[in-house]
């Protein structure tokens, strides 16, 4: 049984004797239960986390420790305590606002999001936990047929180009690095202005957070974005300093695969999850993504760049 708000905020042992303490639910999770907690002019996000996450591959050490080194670089909010055995995270709250995705598509910020991955992939950093889109898409297969969850039709048909992807990387090894992978829209905010050099972006939400593969986070981005060619290259070009076709191919490759891990997350939330939520809806839309990703013309081609650019 998760902790009720006020044992949690109890076991917090800088806010003991606090003159005033006040606490306020934070909208828009659809894992875990978050609150602001304002204590004697200092303000916090308590993270009370679902029931069952476990499920879903999340490890609570490795999202403490990829948060605490992105929070010393600023690119994510700074830890404050963490909640043991429960792992309840406290972080310091940002004062910041949401980046909606059609700001977020723009030149400026694409690029201030490109410099922060790239800051994080270059963390001299072991997360104590692994990311592969294609052993979670396993793994959540697995749990949701534990619990009786509906596939859609091509399921097998999407299975199958799962693994002509992953035949091809092998063909093209990566180094594991810490990745976030998790780049959805609601896990950015804003502080100040973003105009020109002004302004920041910070990244939230550190729970799927892994070593893992650079371009499933640059994928994951742009696909939660539907950022389109252009879009795409400028991103590339952002992190690389250039954009390449075999750089190309691997980044809209990757694209569907973020995009079939989103599905079977939603998928194993029909089966595990309490909230009140569509799952099955969100499931379904991602797996319509993924869909029409993999039937791109340029498919077969981007498959032969990886293994034979």
């Amino acid at each position: 049984m998760p902790l009720s708000l006020e044992k949690a905020i109890a076991r917090v042992p800088q806010w003991a004797g606090a003159k005033e303490l006040k606490t306020t639910p934070l909208g828009g999770g659809i894992t875990n239960q978050n609150f602001r907690v304002d204590v004697d002019g200092e303000s916090f996000v308590l993270r009370i986390c679902g029931a069952d996450t476990e499920l879903l591959g999340i490890r609570r050490e490795a999202e403490y420790i990829a948060n605490q080194a992105a929070g010393r670089l600023g690119i994510a909010p700074e830890v404050f305590y963490l909640i043991q055995p429960e792992s309840y995270l406290v972080t310091r709250f940002v004062n910041g606002r949401p980046v909606p995705p059609e700001e977020m598509v723009e030149p400026e910020n694409i690029r201030r999001v490109a410099e922060a991955l790239k800051k994080i992939h270059a963390l001299p950093l072991q997360i104590p936990a692994t990311f592969s889109p294609f052993r979670r898409v396993e793994h959540l297969t697995k749990v949701s047929r534990r619990y009786n969850v509906a596939f859609p039709s091509n399921f097998d048909w999407l299975m199958e180009r799962m693994r002509e992807v992953e035949a091809a990387f092998l063909a093209d090894p990566f180094t594991p690095r810490p990745c976030h992978d998790d780049l959805l829209n609601g896990n950015f905010l804003a502080e100040g202005p973003l105009q020109g050099n002004d302004g920041q972006i910070r990244i939230l939400d550190w729970e799927y957070a892994g070593m893992g593969d650079i371009y499933f986070d640059l994928a994951n981005f742009s696909s939660h974005h539907r950022f389109n060619d252009d879009q795409a290259h400028f991103l590339l070009a952002c992190y690389f300093g250039q954009s390449t076709p075999k750089r190309f191919a691997r980044l809209e490759l990757m694209r569907p695969m973020s995009e079939l891990h989103e599905a079977m997350w939603g998928t194993t939330q029909v089966g595990i999850s309490k909230l009140d939520f569509d799952f099955r809806g969100y499931a379904d839309l991602w797996f319509g993504r993924a869909t029409e990703a993999i039937h791109d013309p340029r498919w077969g081609n981007w498959l032969k760049e990886i293994t034979h650019g």
